[in-house]
Parts: C-alpha cells; structure tokens; sequence
C-alpha cells in the first residue's frame, strides 16, 4: 500500500537549511561575531577560515550558498562529535577559541554575508 505524497510531511530542504543555521547562531554565532567585532585577532582567524571555507567549497569557482554552507557546519560538527567533541554547554571565551568553535564562526560569517535573514 502507497501512502499519497501529500500525507507525508516533511520538511523542505529550505526549511532544514534555515534551522540549521539558526541553531548555529544562536549557539555560537551571536556571540562569537560580536565578541570578533570588538578582538582584532580573532577577527582574523575567522577571516582566515573563512578564506578555507571559501576553498573547500570552491567559492572562487561558483558562488557560495547557503545551503552548502548548512552541510559544510553539519559535516563538520558530525565529524567532531564522532570524536568527542560537544557542543559548549555555557559562555563561551572567545579570547581562547579552539579550531572547531573558529571554523563554526566563520560558517556564520560567511552566511550572514549571503543571506542575514538565517541570523537575526
């Protein structure tokens, strides 16, 4: 027996984007772009991966999107949570921001540039 598509709900691939990279913002982004704005060095940082993001994902070839964006932090952060990462539970010092927590920021960044409706 088929079930009609119509009684199937499932999100579109819009929708998971979006709520992707809402969730990212407000666990990391918010903060991270502020606290950024006001410490030169880790504005370079993100900066810097940004400039990786760009590459990974061939920005330099096609434009980026943010639904590449979403997968990229999704893969990412599957990746570290296979390896024990967790997601920080308090405020974060951003002053002293690991690999992963600068890369997620850059995501952000990058995102905002394309679509700020994803981060307010």
């Amino acid at each position: 027996m088929r079930v009609p598509n119509n009684r199937v709900a499932t999100p579109s691939a819009t929708v998971v984007t979006r709520s992707t990279l809402t969730t990212l913002t407000t666990a990391v982004g918010t903060a991270g772009l502020a606290a950024a704005a006001a410490n030169p060095g880790l504005l370079a940082a993100v900066d810097q991966h940004a400039a990786g993001i760009r590459d990974s994902l061939r920005g330099d070839r096609r434009p980026l999107t943010v639904a590449a964006l979403a997968g990229y932090a999704e893969g990412l952060r599957d990746a570290a949570s296979e390896h024990g990462w967790a997601p920080p539970t308090g405020p974060v010092d951003w002053a002293a921001a690991d690999w992963l927590l600068t890369r997620l920021l850059a995501v952000c960044l990058l995102a905002r540039a394309l679509d700020p409706r994803h981060l307010a």
